[in-house]
């Protein structure tokens, strides 16, 4: 499932450039994973309750076009690929004109909570990739 959030540039998120500075767009996307795991009815509490928890272990982004203060920006994140213990996913952040400003793949792992070790994917977010 596909999942969107609307956010708007402030001013506290503006570099020396004039534009937002490049680990804003980081944080927008930490923003749409948390929106993408509530929609999937994926909160914390579900993983601590199977004894995992996730963890980020890469982001590819490639920045295209600059934002600026009061730009509207959607953020989308959907599913990519899954393996046995770690899955990726696909993000990308568009202004109002529909532009591509930032595109992102984000891989995670689960990770036991007790063992600190990579631990299988759960089926109740495995099921959300296929």
């Amino acid at each position: 499932m596909k999942v969107s959030l609307d956010l708007i540039v402030r001013s506290t998120e503006i570099d020396v450039n004039g534009h937002v500075n490049n680990a804003k767009y980081l944080e927008y996307l930490e923003w749409g994973r948390e929106e993408w795991y509530d929609a999937n009815a994926l909160h914390y509490d579900v993983f601590k309750t199977l004894g995992v928890q996730t963890v980020t272990v890469n982001i590819n982004i490639s920045y295209r076009k600059e934002c600026r203060q009061g730009d509207r920006l959607i953020v989308t994140t959907e599913p990519q690929s899954i393996g046995r213990s770690s899955y990726v996913l696909k993000q990308e952040i568009v202004n109002e004109h529909g532009e591509l400003c930032a595109d992102a793949l984000v891989t995670s792992v689960t990770m036991n909570i007790e063992t600190r070790k990579s631990h299988a994917v759960p089926d109740a977010l495995r099921a959300r990739f296929e």
